[in-house]
């Protein structure tokens, strides 16, 4: 699968790298951790535009992340059964992401989107509990974009030691929830500040 991946990413370049980050997104299992590296690794010789290649990976993230969720929301029992089968999503990892969304609503959304196996899967039960459209788009796209920036900047900066990082991800996963932890401190404390009475 990974010769066959960076063999169409070579021949497709941006197109390929939105259409293989759509269908990780919509439960297909593809690694995110071997797609956007090695499209980074190109744009690091050249033959693709960087700013380009994390657009294309995550908008192709939202579009496919939507496309799980409307089967999800809109789709029948049954039309949700028939989807897991044709993306090979196991009961297992349906279990995990609606565990990993029951009580986390919306920060569950933006979290999941920087972490292995969970992101992939999480869009299904967003959709089946029926979270509201728009700030499902909108965390998706903020929780992406850090994700496909770090994969993407990693490829660039290791040139041919590239692959290295699906050794390293979990270190990045863990750095990059960290940071968005940190922020989301600051967002509550600048808010809790706000609130505050005058003379408090």
């Amino acid at each position: 699968m990974s010769h066959a991946i960076m063999s169409f990413l070579q021949a497709s370049g941006y197109l390929g790298v939105f259409i293989t980050m759509a269908l990780e997104s919509a439960c297909v299992p593809l690694p995110s951790e071997l797609i956007m590296p090695f499209a980074g690794y190109l744009a690091g010789l050249g033959h693709l535009q960087f700013w380009g290649v994390v657009a294309c990976g995550t908008f192709g993230n939202v579009l496919g992340a939507s496309i799980a969720y409307s089967v999800g929301r809109y789709g029948s029992m049954l039309a949700i059964m028939r989807y897991a089968r044709l993306t090979r999503l196991s009961e297992g990892h349906l279990q995990l992401a609606q565990r990993w969304f029951a009580g986390r609503g919306k920060a569950a959304i933006l979290v999941a989107r920087m972490l292995p196996i969970v992101r992939t899967f999480i869009s299904l039960p967003a959709g089946v509990s029926r979270m509201p459209a728009r700030p499902f788009v909108a965390y998706t796209l903020i929780g992406s974009f850090p994700w496909v920036y770090m994969l993407t900047y990693a490829g660039s900066f290791l040139g041919k030691r590239w692959f290295a990082i699906t050794h390293e991800i979990h270190a990045f996963t863990f750095g990059t929830i960290a940071l968005v932890a940190l922020w989301a401190i600051l967002s509550l404390s600048r808010r809790f500040v706000r609130g505050l009475p005058p003379n408090s």
